[in-house]
């Protein structure tokens, strides 16, 4: 095999799941060889710490997104390269094939014939996070390239930039918290699941009562979802919105965070900060926090109490932070 230019990685549309991807990412840095990403604009500052060969914007309109990849490829010279595709869809394969870049990944939604590597799924009990790794492991073998540990590690280890660390701290300083000393909620969650609305109800009950009990709460949406965390909490301090770096790095700052099975908690996962995910209708096994420090109630069919969320929320507040 002719010495690769580069690999290309088509990363998911949805943050929670370009988070949970960290680890394919890395395996694929490990391997020496220049890593492209293609993936939504947003994903660009959250992933700047990465030593990437280059960023190329997808917005899911596949015959501007192939030409995209084409002339980043050209204009970068990457002669012989090869694709991971992460998403299952049929449009993400048609980007690269189209683009010039062989690809390998799951032969779900009749794309087989697409894929120069077509790789079959894993069994659908494993998280989401191993079901990702498997296929980067895969195609890595099937590319003759290093072999990696048969598993991800137990944390997502997303790298933060001097930049996010700065901005991050400034917001707390700049809202008058302290490190350590406040809970960050995020009551709120994007769209539904099979109908279902994913925030769980009592987040303003929690709020006044975790102020009742000397807490600071504070939340930091982002601008589309300001509105609905002002209903759902509104006496929790509002800060303003920030860069997906920084605020992973506000999550690691803060004492605790209190947040729905979504992107928060994903992001939260990613920077290693204690949390707390609730869960009523999605499965935690599939999509839960990849991370040790993460504390999980309820489940896809039942969302936990008031009465869990507060008395576990304390809990872990008593607790040492470092745990």
């Amino acid at each position: 095999m002719p010495i690769l230019s580069a690999i290309y990685v088509r990363l998911p549309n949805w943050i929670g799941d370009v988070c949970m991807c960290l680890p394919s990412l890395q395996a694929l840095l490990n391997t020496g060889i220049p890593v492209v990403a293609c993936a939504r604009p947003w994903a660009r500052d959250l992933l700047s710490a990465y030593e990437l060969a280059g960023f190329v914007e997808m917005h899911g309109r596949w015959r501007e997104d192939r030409a995209a990849v084409d002339a980043h490829r050209k204009k970068s010279r990457h002669v012989h390269t090869r694709g991971l595709l992460l998403p299952d869809s049929l449009s993400s394969a048609m980007v690269f094939k189209f683009a010039g870049v062989p690809s390998a990944g799951y032969r779900d939604d009749g794309r087989s014939l697409i894929l120069r590597w077509p790789l079959r799924k894993p069994p659908a009990t494993l998280h989401a996070v191993e079901s990702w790794y498997y296929a980067t492991s895969q195609a890595l073998a099937r590319w003759g390239l290093a072999a990696v540990p048969p598993r991800p590690g137990p944390r997502l280890g997303l790298k933060l930039s001097a930049r996010h660390l700065a901005q991050g701290r400034q917001a707390v300083a700049d809202a008058g918290l302290e490190p350590g000393k406040f809970v960050l909620i995020a009551p709120t969650a994007t769209g539904l699941h099979r109908g279902r609305v994913k925030v769980w109800p009592y987040f303003d009950a929690l709020t006044r009562s975790l102020q009742e009990l000397g807490h600071v709460v504070a939340m930091c949406p982002p601008p589309s979802e300001l509105a609905e965390a002002r209903s759902n909490a509104p006496t929790a301090l509002c800060l303003p919105s920030l860069h997906l770096g920084a605020f992973a790095t506000l999550t690691s700052l803060a004492g605790l965070v209190v947040c729905n099975d979504s992107g928060v908690s994903h992001i939260a996962a990613a920077a290693d900060a204690r949390q707390l995910t609730l869960f009523g209708v999605t499965e935690r096994t599939r999509t839960g926090p990849w991370s040790p420090r993460a504390t999980c109630l309820g489940s896809s069919t039942r969302w936990p109490t008031l009465d869990q969320v507060r008395d576990t929320a304390s809990e872990l507040l008593r607790q040492d932070p470092d745990q």
